[in-house]
């Protein structure tokens, strides 16, 4: 499984790359803020959501800690899908948020 830290991805975002970042926390979760950009999908719904994902794109993805993403990371790519778990998760996350 590929791997990205929070300060790399946060880089990326700094450096104005067109990242796609998938947040798979449940909504109270969500609620507290989320990374800038990224689409709210809980893990538990990944299945039924899949036709909101292009699998011609790369998606990083992002949970409480890093437990969570890595799952949706090996269902994912077992789909066809490019993705990288951002290890640590948002607890891990030192940059802005959006609620």
């Amino acid at each position: 499984m590929k791997e990205v830290a929070a300060k790399e991805l946060a880089g990326k975002l700094k450096a104005g790359e067109n990242v796609s970042i998938i947040d798979v926390r449940e909504e109270k979760e969500v609620a507290q803020g989320k990374i800038p950009g990224a689409l709210h999908i809980p893990l538990g719904q990944l299945p039924d959501r899949l036709d909101e994902m292009d699998k011609n794109k790369h998606y990083y993805m992002v949970c409480r800690s890093g437990g969570r993403s890595g799952k949706a990371c090996l269902f994912l790519s077992e789909q066809g899908y490019d993705v990288t778990n951002m290890t640590g998760g948002m607890l891990d996350w030192e940059d802005e948020v959006e609620k």
